[in-house]
């Protein structure tokens, strides 16, 4: 058990040094993100000193239940490429410009506006993909316009990950606990309708607070004629991932499981643009750079961690973690130790090994609550934040590590203590 714990100690924090000190490394004219390679090194260190069982990770990556990571990364990889293809054929850009434009030059009206829309399109997309988009247009307008991007930019990122909690499909951690607990598309929606609401309510509030003064000045408005090329793949987009939402819904009635929704989702729109592009002999670049854009460092990270959390089960660290976890209440105790082990660990990994000893559907969504919010305590909490930080330092915005840890405090503390309360409220209302 020592030596499980020491490894996977050192492990994560190598992962943290790295994210801060060195994030990424150049092998020629290829860069690479340095956390999964070190998330990589210590599984593979677990699985030599057999500390983590071949034959047991082998046994869960090929078995026939709904929380095997294979068929969560099926299902993760399939939502993020429909969301993707809708950015690439300009619906995300599109939306923003009418948001900007609907706004005229007042920043009170932009700011509601953005939020909005950030909401909106994480709940049926992706937050990372929302972030990823939403970003470079935020810093490439703001400094047009010579307004403070702050404002923006942490609504946005505090949005993408409250509203992230919406649907199952939100995050591959809403996806990995859920799925754990045979919790399916409906049930789910039924608990975390009310607090993922009443929090993001309360966040804009606390935002809106924070910046209501720096929204004073008022916007020299600039043009944008962007106007969608190719209507025929957005509808498509639209009707492909619209589908897909729907008989993500359904999926438990009509005994079909999610990741083989989402899969055939994509395959369709993976078909379709292959074949339109046959015919037309144009825009072969959408598939490439959607294709490209997918977060495949994502895939080595989460089966490292799988792999991690395998040992710990084996090792008998979980059963002792899980005993821990027994004195108190379940809400407050894994929604608060969710959150701050998020920022320990990332929310990734917390949620894998938070898995193996939840014990009923309050600590099952009190831990989703606290990997979506814990993602905007600090940049640890989550990939996202990892992409986030990068975008502003590329697009040069100043926003330090303890500027994201500051206002982090600020708007995550309020939104968690109000998302648990509301949960409680719920769970006891419906069970």
């Amino acid at each position: 058990m020592i030596a499980t714990i020491v490894i996977s100690s050192i492990t994560f924090v190598a992962i943290i040094l790295s994210i801060l000190l060195f994030p990424s490394i150049k092998i020629g004219k290829i860069k690479l993100s340095t956390y999964w390679m070190i998330a990589l090194l210590g599984a593979v260190i677990l699985l030599a000193a057999n500390l983590s069982p071949i034959n047991e990770v082998y046994n869960q990556l090929t078995s026939s239940a709904a929380i095997n990571p294979l068929k969560i990364i099926v299902l993760f990889f399939s939502m993020t490429f429909l969301s993707i293809f809708l950015d690439e054929v300009g619906l995300f850009r599109y939306l923003a410009k009418i948001a900007v434009k609907r706004a005229g030059n007042s920043q009170y009206v932009l700011f509601f506006i953005l939020y909005g829309l950030t909401s909106t399109l994480t709940v049926f997309t992706s937050n990372d993909i929302v972030i990823l988009t939403l970003t470079p247009f935020i810093c490439f307008f703001c400094k047009n316009t010579k307004i403070n991007p702050l404002p923006y930019l942490i609504a946005e990122f505090a949005a993408a990950n409250t509203w992230s909690m919406m649907f199952i499909i939100g995050n591959p951690t809403n996806i990995y606990l859920a799925t754990s607990a045979n919790i399916n598309f409906v049930d789910y929606f039924k608990v975390m309708a009310v607090p993922t609401i009443t929090c993001g309510l309360v966040e804009l509030f606390i935002i809106f607070l924070v910046f209501n003064k720096r929204l004073r000045t008022k916007i020299e408005v600039i043009e944008d004629d962007y106007q969608i090329s190719n209507k025929i793949d957005l509808w498509v987009g639209i009707a492909h991932l619209s589908i897909c939402v729907v008989l993500l819904v359904i999926s438990s009635y009509i005994n079909v499981e999610m990741w083989l929704v989402s899969l055939i989702s994509a395959g369709s729109l993976l078909l379709y643009i292959l074949v339109s592009r046959l015919i037309t002999r144009k825009d072969w670049n959408t598939v490439s750079r959607s294709t490209k854009r997918l977060p495949y460092a994502l895939i080595p990270f989460f089966l490292s961690m799988f792999v991690v959390v395998v040992s710990w089960n084996y090792q008998g660290v979980s059963l002792e973690l899980s005993k821990i976890m027994q004195n108190g209440p379940s809400i407050i105790i894994y929604g608060s130790s969710s959150f701050i082990a998020s920022n320990v660990i990332n929310n990734i990994p917390m949620s894998i090994l938070f898995s193996n000893f939840t014990c009923g559907y309050e600590s099952i969504f009190a831990t989703i609550i606290g990997s979506n919010i814990g993602a905007f305590l600090t940049p640890l909490g989550a990939l996202a934040g990892i992409m986030f930080s990068s975008l502003l330092n590329k697009y040069e915005v100043k926003y330090s590590f303890l500027d994201f840890v500051r206002y982090g405090i600020i708007i995550s503390i309020p939104t968690i203590m109000t998302a648990l309360l509301t949960l409680w409220g719920t769970v006891n209302f419906i069970y």
